[in-house]
């Protein structure tokens, strides 16, 4: 796995939270430009603030555009509560329990608009006495109060579309200055708040190429265990993103040295194990996943969740082999495949339909691994279920073993003369009048 940079140590500025005034760059003093925000986004700021209200083009868009990247989503925040942004856009829905909010639907997406908010109160949550985790979201409040209940200083910024200027509350220009992840406030409070944060962080540093400044890098250390509270849906969701984010690499490597891969995915270190065993080069199946983002391949959940899972599989297979003597036979090793992947489907909570295709894809392909397939016979597997999944997980593994490009060359060849699958019309219900039941 790729090595990491050392997590360097910064000494802060004055903390943000003293600052009575934010920091606010002038239209003149930053480099973001309405051209780089899309129409949609620019017609809800627009008229939010002609009804007198405050529109702030909010988060992650905000630290792209001024890192010259491209977001991928533009969020609106506002001083609007949900129910006068309904109002004022005829074509919205609240959505929402934890966290109400608005979506305003136009032809070609959706704009997502956000209640200012500040930190809850204790007994406005569910969760026990002297538990942090946040249950409720939904306590409205300040710009300033809504910076700083956010998670990392280079997400709290603001551009509000009343003067273009860019405003900071928290200290997260000087942030992306220094190309730091910080948290804003007590790493050990924020953690607990949402453990799902300790992923983030990672993703962010990951993503961006930024080092975790210290403290924050000690509270992950330190809270590492708070991740098993977190919901397994939105874990398993973090996981995704972060695998697909082009640097899964450094990711894997950040949670192995802040301890949270032992906590979350063990799986990893049977990549690791099974190089060590001789099946083959398996711990470069992180830098195989950037590889393809680079590409600009479509990396699908199945295919992905399954690469991680196949190591433990096939250290399994090779001691079972081992002892017997012999190859398993095709039912007995999709009962081991079911029950090597058992604790990882438990541990995210994954949904039937989930565990179904990540199952299916792992069993895929140990099909296609088989020998003594001719060109016909493949032809017709490359129409089954999950065989597209299968094919991926096929080539991830060949790219990180230097194994098997000829027999991946075939069932692309197979793809590709596969017969297109027949489409079934919906049964018509016959015309004509209906019966009716005799009374009895």
């Amino acid at each position: 796995m790729v090595s990491l940079r050392s997590l360097r140590r910064y000494t802060p500025w004055v903390h943000a939270e003293t600052r009575q005034e934010p920091r606010i760059l002038e239209r003149a003093d930053h480099r973001i430009s309405r051209k780089n925000i899309p129409e949609n986004t620019l017609k809800v700021l627009y008229r939010l603030h002609n009804s007198g209200k405050m529109a702030y083009l909010v988060g992650g868009a905000v630290r792209d555009l001024l890192l010259d990247r491209g977001p991928k989503d533009f969020d609106v925040g506002t001083d609007a509560r949900p129910g006068e942004i309904r109002r004022l856009f005829r074509n919205s829905r609240i959505i929402g329990r934890r966290f109400r909010l608005a979506h305003v639907f136009f032809q070609d997406g959706i704009v997502e608009v956000a209640t200012f908010r500040r930190e809850p109160s204790p007994e406005d949550q569910a969760s026990d006495g002297g538990d942090l985790l946040i249950t409720d979201d939904n306590t409205y409040g300040t710009p300033r109060e809504d910076a700083f209940r956010r998670d990392f200083t280079i997400n709290a910024l603001f551009y509000t579309i009343s003067d273009y200027s860019v405003i900071d509350y928290v200290g997260g220009i000087e942030d992306l200055d220094a190309r730091l992840i910080r948290v804003i406030g007590d790493p050990d409070v924020r953690f607990r708040e949402d453990p799902v944060r300790l992923l983030r962080a990672i993703e962010f540093a990951a993503r961006l190429g930024f080092d975790i400044e210290a403290e924050t890098a000690a509270g992950i250390r330190r809270n590492k265990s708070e991740i098993m509270k977190a919901s397994p849906a939105r874990v398993s969701e973090e996981i995704v993103q972060l695998l697909q984010c082009g640097h899964a690499g450094d990711a894997l490597q950040l949670m192995l040295d802040l301890g949270l891969l032992e906590e979350l995915l063990p799986e990893v270190y049977d990549m690791v194990a099974a190089d060590e065993r001789g099946l083959g080069k398996f711990n470069r199946i992180p830098v195989v996943f950037d590889e393809l983002v680079e590409e600009e391949r479509e990396l699908s959940e199945a295919g992905l969740l399954a690469a991680l899972i196949l190591p433990s599989v096939l250290l399994r297979r090779f001691d079972i082999e081992a002892v017997d003597g012999k190859p398993m036979r095709r039912g007995d090793l999709e009962l081991l495949i079911d029950e090597a992947a058992d604790g990882f489907i438990t541990r995210f909570s994954l949904s039937r339909a989930r565990t179904e295709r990540t199952l299916g894809t792992l069993k895929a392909f140990m099909r296609l691994c088989e020998p003594g397939w001719t060109a016909a016979e493949r032809r017709r597997f490359a129409v089954r279920k999950h065989f597209d999944d299968a094919l991926l997980l096929f080539e991830i593994v060949t790219r990180a073993t230097s194994q098997g490009d000829e027999v991946l060359a075939l069932w692309r060849q197979a793809a590709l003369e596969r017969p297109e699958p027949v489409k079934v019309e919906p049964r018509r219900r016959p015309r004509g009048r209906r019966r009716r039941k005799k009374k009895r």
